[in-house]
This record gives structure tokens, C-alpha cells and sequence, in this order.
């Protein structure tokens, strides 16, 4: 129960940093637009300088902090808005509600350690999981548990968990794509880790999301990551083996072996028709 009470305060974290980032976008600054995270170290101490009066975006971006240092220029302009006492007001009260959020969740978090404890090294290998943090692989183990015995192939989890789409076309009837319902808080946490897998560079998920996301929208695209990382979970705590990343040319080197399979077998079917197949690279275009 603890876990679930952590992933309920995490919910709710998640919501007021998507209303402050809707309060800011208001009052004209973009600072999600420039930092990946508003309320890290940069963000937090520029919102503070906000809320205490300094609008003057040289100040505020020169309080930018690492490699956001770097994006300087594009900061000012993000910080050019029209920052009121009403948005200072509203900002303040949801900072202080995300600080006790984060309080909430450093306790319970504690006593999750504690109870988690004998399933460290699961939770270690579900870690090296792109996109997976160790709260996420704790919610996982939470969710799934970690015997993989229970589900004869990854194809049942996915069914149990709500995570695996039906097929939008068969024998030329069209079928729904949504998937079905399972567990919110397993939902919510491989969508989570989906997005954030799909901004690894040079992994499969990233591949596999830009892939997808260009035929049918990020929504199904962030769905199919979280599939897979399910996928990978299953495989990870049924082997006792950390994460392998297929890598981001995955789908060039299988289509490239599903093209020479398919020669191969149009090869022998010509030559059980009694021809002789002879092979010539077509010349190239000048």
C-alpha cells in the first residue's frame, strides 16, 4: 500500500508542476520551452527570483546553473513575459504545494526502501531500463511482482496490464486500438518511462517512438514505448539479466534481413520451377 500511496502523491506532484507550467505559459514565460525540467536546480531558483520581484530576464537568466548555461539567449527570451503579482501569488502557493509533496513522497519513499529491501537486485536490473528510475522499477515490481512464472509469455502481461493494443484491421474489418484496462498506476508509470525513453539518444526506444510517431501520433507512438520497456521488464526479471538495448538501427537491420530472407525464398521458388537464378546488382543512376 505504501507504493501506491507514493505513486498517488507522485500523480498528484505531476499535475501541480503541469498547472505551474500553465500559470507561466499565462504570464508569457516559456521556460519549459528552453529547460527540460522547470523545477530543477536553474528553474526553482529562477521562479523564486519571479516570485520575489525580479522580472528583468538578464537577471533571471543569468541564474541558470550547467549545461543551461549554454542556452542563454533563448532563456531571456523565454523569461520576457508579463509576470504579475496575481501569477506571483498563485506560483508561491504551488511551489510550496510541491514542496510538501516532495516531503510526503522523501517519507513514504523511505519506507518503501524498507520493504523493497529484499528485492534490491530486481529493482537494480529493472533500473538499467532506459527511461526507468529506481521509483518506477519499484512501482513495476509493485505492480507485476517479481515472479514471471505467473504469465506464460510477455504477451499475457501486456494483456493483464492494459498495455497491449488490439489490431485496428483483420479480414477487412476495422477493430478498435484501444488497449484495455489495467492497473492506472503501472499504466502511468510505463507512460512516464516511455517518454523518457523516448529522449534517450541512440537506444532502440527512441527509434521505435519516432518510428511510430510519424504514422500515427505520439500518443499511440508513447503507448507502444511503454509496451516495450513492459516487454523488456518481463524478460529482465524472468532471466535475472540487466537491460540490452537493441540499439537505434534496429529496424534498418531487420528490414534489411527480411529483405534477404524474402530473396532467399523467391531464389528457391524460381529454381523449384526448374530456372536458374542469377543475380545482378542493377547498374546505378547516374
Amino acid at each position: 500500500m505504501t507504493s501506491f500511496a507514493t505513486a498517488r502523491l507522485i500523480e498528484e506532484r505531476t499535475r501541480e508542476v503541469q498547472r505551474l507550467d500553465k500559470v507561466l505559459q499565462d504570464a508569457g514565460i516559456k521556460l519549459s520551452s528552453v529547460a527540460s525540467r522547470v523545477l530543477g536546480v536553474s528553474g526553482r531558483a529562477m521562479l523564486d527570483a519571479l516570485c520575489s520581484g525580479t522580472h528583468d530576464p538578464e537577471i533571471l537568466a543569468d541564474l541558470a546553473k550547467g549545461r543551461l548555461r549554454g542556452k542563454l539567449p533563448a532563456l531571456r527570451e523565454a523569461l520576457e513575459g508579463r509576470f504579475s503579482g496575481h501569477h506571483a501569488l498563485i506560483v508561491s502557493q504551488l511551489l510550496a504545494h510541491v514542496d510538501f509533496l516532495d516531503e510526503s513522497i522523501e517519507t513514504l519513499s523511505g519506507q518503501v526502501d524498507v520493504v523493497i529491501a529484499p528485492f534490491a537486485e530486481k529493482v537494480a536490473l529493472l533500473d538499467t531500463i532506459p527511461g526507468v528510475d529506481k521509483r518506477t522499477a519499484e512501482l513495476l515490481l509493485a505492480e507485476i511482482g517479481p515472479d514471471m512464472s505467473q504469465f506464460p509469455t510477455h504477451r499475457h502481461l501486456a494483456s493483464w496490464a492494459g498495455m497491449c493494443p488490439g489490431q485496428n484491421e483483420s479480414a477487412g474489418k476495422r477493430r478498435s486500438g484501444k488497449t484495455r484496462q489495467g492497473s492506472k498506476w503501472l499504466r502511468s508509470g510505463l507512460i512516464e518511462a516511455a517518454k523518457g525513453a523516448s529522449r534517450t539518444k541512440n537506444s532502440y526506444y527512441s527509434a521505435h517512438y519516432h518510428r511510430i510517431k510519424g504514422r500515427r501520433g505520439h500518443a499511440k507512438a508513447t503507448v507502444a514505448v511503454g509496451h516495450s520497456i513492459l516487454v523488456a521488464a518481463y524478460y529482465i526479471l524472468q532471466r535475472g539479466v540487466p537491460h540490452q538495448d537493441l540499439g537505434d538501427d534496429y529496424f534498418h537491420r531487420r528490414q534489411a534481413a527480411n529483405a534477404e530472407r524474402y530473396k532467399k525464398r523467391l531464389i528457391a521458388q524460381l529454381e523449384r520451377l526448374g530456372h536458374q537464378v542469377i543475380l545482378e546488382p542493377l547498374p546505378e543512376a547516374a
